[in-house]
């Protein structure tokens, strides 16, 4: 992330959840050629074992933040990578590589927003199953 106010909102959330949680940034260098991005994703998938895959797409599921926090918090999901696109979007291959496919929007986002966007978002599941009251 180029932006410091979105490297720093994201490390917010990082800090909030490092406790419970460990929590790797894994980023690769946006190709042209989505087939090419597409190998570099799906190696280091492969490399990190098994895991739940999940690719935020815009056409995937839409879930309210309670589904969300059943979705991380049930055993499948308790190892999970998120795989965001690049601003090319994600090839097919990755796409049905995943376990699940999430949609926040139809509307596009910068990656470094989208990035804040999520982490807050698995701040807030985090919170809803502990019975906290942030995500109200």
């Amino acid at each position: 992330m180029k932006e410091d106010y979105f490297k720093q909102a994201a490390q917010e959330y990082i800090k909030r959840l490092s406790a419970e949680f460990r929590i790797d940034n894994i980023e690769i260098k946006e190709e042209q050629s989505l087939e090419r991005e597409a190998d570099k994703i799906l190696e280091k998938l492969e490399k990190l074992g098994r895991i739940y895959k999940i690719v935020l797409d815009r056409e995937g599921a839409r879930l309210s933040s309670e589904k969300f926090a059943e979705l991380l918090y049930n055993e499948r999901a308790a190892n999970a990578a998120f795989i965001i696109g690049s601003s090319h979007g994600l090839s097919e291959r990755v796409k049905s590589a995943a376990d699940f496919r999430l949609s926040f929007s139809d509307m596009t986002f910068p990656h470094s927003l989208f990035r804040v966007m999520l982490m807050e978002q698995i701040y807030r599941a985090y919170m809803i199953n502990n019975n906290r009251s942030y995500h109200k």
